[in-house]
């Protein structure tokens, strides 16, 4: 549920608050929650593809095709959970403060090849 603008303004003034009385303790409670548990997701599976390097590299050495396979599948699976956890992260700045919902992406100055092409139709139509 949408916070009213009276709430928003609220809560707006006790965050300006409290970095004001205490920035050190507001800057520690930044990073809790959801960026804070996807940042150490990516760490682990950072540090679980490069333990899949060395299990594949040993497996190689040692001539067990065994280990060389885990080694393999564990760089697979860390890199694929390090990527969805990157892109399901959620981002600063990306949020409505009035509603809470992500802001859906303004459409810059730039047009598409489509916006182009009917662009040039309609300079045809109007000339002839």
């Amino acid at each position: 549920m949408p916070l009213s603008e009276h709430e928003q303004r609220l809560l707006e003034q006790m965050e300006r608050a409290l970095y004001a009385e205490d920035p050190k303790f507001a800057t520690a409670l930044e990073g809790t929650g959801l960026r804070a548990r996807t940042r150490r997701t990516v760490y682990a599976a950072v540090a679980g593809f490069v333990v899949g390097v060395a299990l594949l590299v040993g497996g190689a050495v040692t001539k067990h095709d065994w280990l060389s396979v885990v080694g393999l599948a564990l760089m697979v699976v860390c890199a694929a959970l390090a990527v969805y956890s990157w892109r399901r992260a959620p981002r600063l700045g990306l949020a409505d403060p009035r509603t809470g919902a992500p802001q859906r992406r303004r459409r810059t100055g730039r047009t598409t090849v489509v916006d182009r092409m009917e662009q040039r139709w309609q300079r045809r139509q109007d000339g002839q």
